[in-house]
């Protein structure tokens, strides 16, 4: 990540314990084969160890908050030694009064900084709850939520309906005067750069924050079902009631474990490890929503670098939530848009709040 990142941002605090973007989608777009050697951006390592289920030959995850990849590493050591129902306890996502015992079980498996760094952050909950924008949800789902909705209501919606149903069910019991004014002003830019993410985040972003939101969560209650939506299901509930994301999933659980040697994680700026880096060694790359604070300018450089360090046909992915991004035309002869897919891809994202899926391939 260029340093115009960290100049926007603090990267000091925890900010994320989940990675707050769909690996289904992720994966479907990467199409990851054995001899693929990826990048990703850390964040809580959710979508890195869910890349890990591809059976890549490498995955290599980056960030520059320490504390993101203390989320990465304390979670490989739950993979490596915890049963798959003690890691969805660890993480929050079942109700458990044993996240405390179950993190000291781990806690000599982790570096000396990792360690100190969850003996200082309240885990009863689950390591799920620890970052300032699941603080954020916390509020809304405590404060907000139930100003609007009861939680007979709020249960309602998570019930499994099809889409014509769905569509009646918002229209007549979810959409009200309430919902549409507390939910504005609590996804405004305002309320979002205080408690949620750094104001940094919108300096490139233009017209309404929240009218923006509020129009891809209508889409996520009526055109996708709420009963197999994770990330729905975490903000109104503080739980995965009915879905998981991919990397929690039994199913996955043991192809990741068998492949966590293939992982290694580093704090570093972007550009300054891709320097380290062979070129054409690596081939698919999760970016995030990193281009979210980049000016047009260093966005450009950045994947005209990325491009410059990786083997013909690679895939680069990420997401646009405010601020528009994509390569443009002037890296034309080097990168390529994948549209048809990337658009295909983002009707069907759970993780609904951003109003863009970039998939790009390099030439």
């Amino acid at each position: 990540m260029p340093s115009e990142a960290a100049d926007r941002a603090d990267f000091t605090i925890l900010r994320y314990a989940q990675v707050w973007e769909d690996a289904d989608i992720l994966l479907e777009a990467l199409d990851i084969q054995p001899d693929d050697e990826c990048l990703s951006i850390a964040s809580a390592g959710d979508n890195a160890l869910a890349m890990l289920a591809k059976g890549p030959k490498r995955v290599i995850a980056l960030d520059l908050n320490p504390s993101q990849l203390a989320c990465l590493e304390l979670r490989v050591a739950a993979f490596r030694r915890l049963e798959h129902h003690e890691i969805l306890e660890l993480v929050g996502s079942v109700a458990s009064d044993r996240q405390q015992k179950l993190f000291e079980a781990l806690r000599m498996d982790l570096s000396p900084e990792t360690r100190k760094f969850w003996d200082t952050r309240p885990i009863a909950s689950g390591i799920g709850h620890a970052g300032k924008f699941e603080n954020y949800f916390r509020l809304f789902r405590e404060r907000i939520m139930p100003l609007i909705h009861s939680r007979r209501t709020i249960d309602a919606l998570l019930l499994s309906r099809d889409p014509v149903s769905r569509r009646a069910f918002y229209a007549d019991h979810w959409d009200t005067w309430r919902w549409r004014l507390l939910f504005q002003l609590f996804f405004s830019r305002a309320a979002m750069g205080a408690l949620g993410r750094d104001p940094g985040f919108f300096r490139y972003v233009e017209g309404s924050v929240a009218d923006k939101i509020l129009e891809r969560t209508r889409h996520a209650l009526t055109a996708l079902d709420p009963a197999e939506n994770p990330y729905l299901q975490w903000i109104l509930t503080g739980r995965h009631q009915t879905a998981l994301p991919f990397y929690l999933r039994e199913e996955n659980a043991e192809l990741i474990r068998r492949n966590l040697e293939r992982l290694e994680w580093h704090q570093s700026p972007m550009e300054d490890f891709l320097n380290q880096v062979p070129k054409g060694r690596l081939s698919k790359f999760n970016l995030s929503d990193i281009f979210e604070y980049l000016s047009p300018e260093t966005s450009e450089s950045l994947l005209r670098t990325l491009a410059g360090h990786s083997r013909r046909g690679a895939r680069i992915v990420y997401w646009n939530m405010l601020a528009s991004r994509k390569a443009p035309e002037s890296l034309c002869d080097i990168i390529r848009p994948l549209n048809e897919l990337a658009e295909g891809l983002h009707v069907r994202d759970k993780a609904f709040f951003y109003s863009a899926f970039v998939v790009e391939e390099v030439l």
